[in-house]
């Protein structure tokens, strides 16, 4: 099986900050679109692998968010015959999209048209809801960083994960968590996480951003970052302290690096999902966190145990 090939959306003009992945056999197929704002992106970098919407076959989303699967609509616009391949939780934000934009407007405000674009609603008779093997590639539930979020894994050892590996701006080896609202779940995280290590991935194909031959070393980070932030919120960190605590871990890393997480993953959504993770659980600064590897102790910094 070809190597599938990143393409890089070059969101708001930056590299390095969301990719989508080509696959060319079977058929040729793309794990997640982007949204609306990065179609004219999209198609001139098919264009120059001599690939038009209309030759796809396949589209596989491992979820919903704006950023991953924005330009669904536009693509079904262009391409009548596309499948578009998404959880069951996830299929009825694919045909309806109206609930999915005003969260994330409330979310976005202001910026919202211009980081994503129009989201365009897909027909029904396009949306296939997951099971199989969509496009020769083997798929399984990922929860965590949302309910309805899916990986994929194909023949070759590429595991498309989606966000519930965090971001990581290869080959840099900082491994941030993406946590925002509404549906943080830290144990449903660490079963993912466990889910996606019994698979044994030869790599990590990140849509923040790019293709990791570390897997487990990976992983592990991910684990360590998210129980540190999550433990932040819990012991009671305010927005301010979460946001210089996270700045804190950035130091030393490359400014083009740097400025890629903070677009990819901004800080101030994570501590939101994080602060409504523990407060949907009645948390407060002396709860416990839930079961899983996210209730180690954490190693906080001073500035994330001010309290609220």
């Amino acid at each position: 099986m070809a190597t599938p090939t990143l393409i890089d959306l070059q969101h708001l003009g930056q590299p390095h900050v969301l990719a989508v992945y080509l696959i060319w056999e079977p058929e040729l197929a793309l794990v997640d679109c982007g949204p609306s704002s990065c179609v004219d992106t999209l198609r001139s970098a098919l264009g120059r692998l001599g690939v038009t919407f209309g030759d796809l076959r396949h589209l596989l989303l491992t979820h919903v968010h704006l950023d991953h699967a924005g330009a669904a609509g536009a693509l079904v616009a262009e391409s009548p015959e596309l499948q578009i391949h998404v959880s069951q939780l996830g299929a009825r934000h694919v045909v309806d999209p109206r609930r999915l934009e005003r969260s994330a407007r409330r979310l976005f405000g202001a910026d919202f048209d211009r980081l994503w674009g129009a989201v365009t609603p897909v027909p029904s008779e396009n949306v296939r809801v997951l099971g199989g093997r969509p496009a020769g590639l083997d798929w399984f539930p990922t929860p965590g960083h949302a309910t309805h979020h899916a990986s994929f894994l194909s023949p070759d050892g590429s595991c498309f994960s989606g966000d519930v590996t965090g971001v990581r701006i290869a080959p840099a080896s900082y491994v941030a968590p993406a946590t925002p609202p509404p549906d943080i779940d830290l144990a449903a995280y660490e079963r993912s996480l466990t889910s996606i290590e019994a698979r044994a991935p030869a790599r990590l194909c990140l849509p923040h951003f790019g293709i990791v031959d570390d897997p487990g070393a990976h992983l592990e980070r991910m684990r360590e970052g998210l129980g540190r932030w999550a433990g932040w919120v819990r012991d009671g960190a305010d927005e301010a302290a979460f946001l210089a605590a996270a700045q804190a871990e950035l130091v030393g890393l490359e400014p083009t690096v740097v400025r890629a997480l903070e677009a990819a993953a901004p800080f101030p959504p994570s501590y939101v999902g994080l602060k409504r993770y523990w407060q949907s659980r009645g948390a407060g600064p002396s709860a416990q966190p839930a079961r899983g590897r996210d209730s180690r102790p954490d190693r906080t910094p001073a500035a994330a145990r001010r309290r609220a």
